[in-house]
């Protein structure tokens, strides 16, 4: 077996792990079933990729998020690690021909949404895996203490039957004590065993203001933190909005939201990544997966629902542990509008009834019929057919998921594919009475193999490229190609998936179990009594969110806006003149950032740095660029 250090330096070109990595994967290489907790930004892919190619076989990754997979996927090819995915409103196909990579090819890593984890297909190849490891992301959906609570995550133990010498790595950037308990006894732990870094970052600032200027205060900010930036809103018009706002004011700032074009959502995060968009302004779908170190400002301009969501979101700043900013600005509407989306989150049981029988009547699905089958969806159009308002009729979707109907997913891109259905005699003979569309035909052939035995993505714009075409002209040809049963096309899809887990029922018959609704609509009251009691209480804003994370004890940050409040109104002393007079004599030296400059004192003076450096900031002796402290005389 390769040495883990000798993976991640071949692989990834890394000389060392991050804190706690190195151990986790050392307890997932001695067979031990794993719990880790890693805030975002800590590095959570390597500790089950690492292991992955350590060790002979394949591991299955179960992650709810297709994107993310899709990303991962995408970044381990680049490497030359071979691994696929698997994931709602995939052609059968094409989820048989991965199965089968799985059992007899070289896959390294194989990434499925739960649901597809335990389709009889799914079950049946995974008996006949040599299976290294079970890697399940965002392990908090297991238990109904969590956020994002998703009832397929409860089969994932019954997997372990089929794979019973197989580990299992659990890992989640966002559980509360109740949550950990809940993981490791629904994945079967035999025995505890959690690995936990400290939810706290120390080189965060938490900030948050009451402001009725939203726009204007974001500009000042982005004015003063000229590196890149992160603006959360609520809805996709507002991602718009914004964005337009900055614009005008001279910001370079574009948006991103689910509802953009597959093409146009890549284009906007590649400008984003490579720093030519200053501001990117978005909806929650925006930031899962993105591996961004030098984020220095993550601003919400609308109230999160929960200390979970706001906790990952802001997160994304600063995961090059340089100082980094999550700004949260809210106003007295902010708060009600939380309030009437909690009562909207939760509608009667005969609501979430006719919605589940227009939802068959609008797919046309025949009761008895649907278990497993993905459909595109238009949650706007199902809304106008139904005259119900969207919000409420999400609302209703989302406890029908919950209490295991349904799956809902954010816009999936899904590429065209083709299937030659004739022999090569017949496709040869179509091309001597088409001369027109040779070119074309011998252009697939040779830029996609293996289409006479099976479906083979393709990508029409580069299709168009290769033939100096319009894309529309490919896709003409495409299209006729299918008319004339020379091949089967398949056009790409990019919009929201909903699966049926289970057949269609008359709505009569939908069960919501009434002790698990009302549990939900109390944990859900509870999140949100907490996001409030974030923004109004003046406790430093660390030791709340981390408080709420389980860490009773941990220490004022030093630099949020609660505790600059509390050291700015604190005289200084003598032993604070020590410190000022020898911070400015080691900055003046050398560059230095906060971290480097901490490791130059011991004991209680190196725990007052982080308040002394906010005190020094504040009045202006202290100032930073690039990273590093410059000291203002």
């Amino acid at each position: 077996m390769e040495h883990p250090l000798a993976i991640l330096k071949k692989y990834w070109d890394f000389d060392s792990f991050r804190p706690l990595q190195g151990p986790i994967i050392e307890s997932v290489l001695d067979g031990k079933d794993t719990l880790a907790l890693l805030p975002t930004g800590g590095g959570k892919s390597l500790c089950y990729q690492v292991p992955a190619l350590c060790l002979p076989g394949v591991a299955l990754v179960i992650s709810p998020l297709i994107a993310l997979m899709k990303d991962q996927v995408e970044q381990l090819k680049k490497r030359k690690i071979p691994a696929a995915a698997i994931y709602s409103g995939m052609p059968y196909a094409e989820i048989d021909r991965v199965l089968d990579n799985a059992v007899y090819g070289d896959l390294k890593l194989l990434y499925l949404s739960p649901e597809r984890l335990t389709t009889d297909l799914a079950l049946e190849r995974i008996r006949r895996m040599q299976v290294s490891l079970l890697a399940v992301d965002e392990a908090h959906c297991i238990s109904q203490w969590g956020y994002d609570f998703r009832p397929a995550y409860l089969n994932i133990g019954a997997v372990r039957e089929l794979i019973p010498k197989t580990p299992v790595l659990a890992l989640t950037a966002t559980a509360i004590p109740e949550v950990v308990t809940d993981i490791q006894e629904k994945l079967q732990f035999p025995e505890t065993n959690v690995f936990q870094k400290s939810f706290a970052r120390p080189n965060l600032s938490y900030i948050v203001r009451k402001e009725e200027n939203k726009i204007g205060k974001l500009a000042d900010m982005l004015k003063k933190q000229p590196g890149t930036a992160i603006v959360y809103v609520r809805n996709r018009r507002k991602t718009q909005e914004v964005a337009l706002q900055l614009q005008r004011m001279g910001f370079t700032a574009s948006f991103y939201h689910a509802g953009l074009e597959h093409d146009e959502r890549a284009k906007r995060q590649d400008e984003w990544m490579q720093g030519t968009v200053h501001a990117m302004v978005c909806t929650n779908a925006f930031g899962m997966g993105i591996d961004k170190p030098d984020v220095r400002l993550v601003v919400h301009l609308d109230l999160p629902d929960s200390p979970e969501a706001y906790f990952q979101e802001a997160g994304r700043a600063g995961r090059d542990e340089k100082r980094s900013y999550a700004v949260l600005l809210y106003d007295d509407f902010d708060v009600q509008l939380l309030e009437e989306n909690f009562s909207r989150s939760f509608p009667d049981p005969k609501e979430i009834r006719r919605v589940y029988q227009a939802l068959g009547s609008y797919l046309q699905l025949a009761v008895g019929s649907g278990a497993g089958v993905s459909y595109n969806f238009d949650l706007a159009a199902f809304s106008r057919a139904f005259e119900f308002n969207p919000r409420e009729a999400l609302a209703a979707l989302k406890v029908l998921e919950q209490a295991g109907w349904i799956t809902l997913s954010d816009a999936v891109y899904i590429p065209g594919s083709f299937f030659i259905r004739v022999t090569r005699e017949e496709l040869y003979d179509f091309e001597l009475k088409n001369p027109a569309v040779e070119r074309i035909l011998k252009a697939m052939l040779r830029t996609y193999t293996g289409a006479f035995q099976q479906y083979v993505s393709l990508r029409e714009d580069q299709l168009a490229r290769f033939l100096r075409m319009e894309k529309q002209g490919v896709v003409t040809a495409l299209q006729a190609f299918h008319r004339a049963g020379i091949i089967d096309y398949r056009p790409p899809r990019d919009a929201p998936q909903l699966t049926f887990l289970l057949d269609r029922v008359d709505a009569r018959n939908v069960q919501i179990d009434r002790q698990w609704y009302d549990f939900r609509k109390k944990r859900s009251r509870e999140r949100i009594d907490q996001m409030i009691a974030y923004v109004r209480e003046l406790h430093c804003r660390s030791q709340q969110l981390v408080g709420y994370f389980g860490e009773k004890d941990a220490p004022r940050c030093g630099h949020c806006d609660v505790c600059r409040e509390h050291y700015k109104s604190t005289p200084s002393g003598p032993g604070f003149d020590k410190l000022k007079d020898r911070i400015r004599e080691l900055v003046l030296a050398q560059k230095l950032d906060e971290k480097a400059l901490a490791g130059f004192f011991r004991g209680r003076d190196q725990a007052r740095i982080p308040e002394v450096l906010a005190y020094l900031m504040d009045e202006g002796w202290l100032a930073e660029s690039d990273g590093k402290l410059v000291w203002n005389e």
